[in-house]
């Protein structure tokens, strides 16, 4: 079933309604001659790329190439580092050179090494995981093959404007609970803050209560 771009907003409009697990996968691309084609069928090899957005936890308004968007969600990558490792930075540009998106976790803590053994690590570095294919240490050949196995583009094609995210910790330190005495001071600063009581209406006879 392909139609044309007159019949794209009564389609998009049916998927919408759709949605859920039962909803059947719709293809964009734009043919040789200029025309919008929606699909339940995905592109001809000759169409141009259609971006879609995706991006491992990068820029939300940067797009992704149709063919990058669908490797990303499928096999997403994640580089797990550490400061002051020459191999790390090497595994980083890499991967920035072959445009892959991707989240760094970096391990400086026990916690950051518990995760990333957790992953599948053994405890040496760079580590990689391409979906559920796993990698110690840096090797560009393996690598590649790695990202080419999990259907990444082998030329370069991510969008100028694509931002990384910033490295996270591997294990995210727990957030810190307040002290006795902080709290102390907080409760009494919300008392003092407090409205005080209306003062008792003396004209009301004994006994009486509003």
């Amino acid at each position: 079933m392909t139609v044309t771009k007159k019949m794209a907003g009564t389609m998009m409009a049916l998927l919408l309604c759709a949605g859920g697990a039962g909803a059947q996968q719709m293809y964009k691309w734009v043919d040789a001659s200029g025309k919008v084609t929606f699909s339940d069928k995905p592109p001809p090899a000759n169409a141009k790329p259609v971006e879609i957005k995706a991006g491992a936890g990068g820029a939300a308004t940067v797009p992704l190439p149709y063919a990058l968007a669908q490797a990303v969600r499928a096999h997403p990558v994640t580089l797990f580092t550490r400061t002051k490792c020459d191999f790390c930075d090497q595994a980083r540009t890499f991967l920035k050179e072959r445009g892959i998106p991707f989240v760094e976790k970096t391990v400086q803590t026990a916690a950051d090494e518990a995760k990333m053994k957790e992953a599948g690590g053994d405890g040496r570095l760079p580590f990689i995981k391409i979906g559920r294919a796993k990698s110690t240490g840096f090797e560009a050949g393996a690598w590649n093959s790695m990202l080419t196995d999990a259907s990444y583009p082998e030329k370069k094609i991510l969008p100028a404007a694509y931002q990384y995210p910033k490295a996270s910790p591997a294990s995210p330190p727990e957030p810190v609970a307040p002290k006795a005495d902080d709290q102390a001071k907080a409760d009494s600063i919300d008392r003092k803050t407090a409205p005080a009581a209306p003062p008792a209406d003396k004209t009301a006879p004994p006994g009486f209560v509003f």
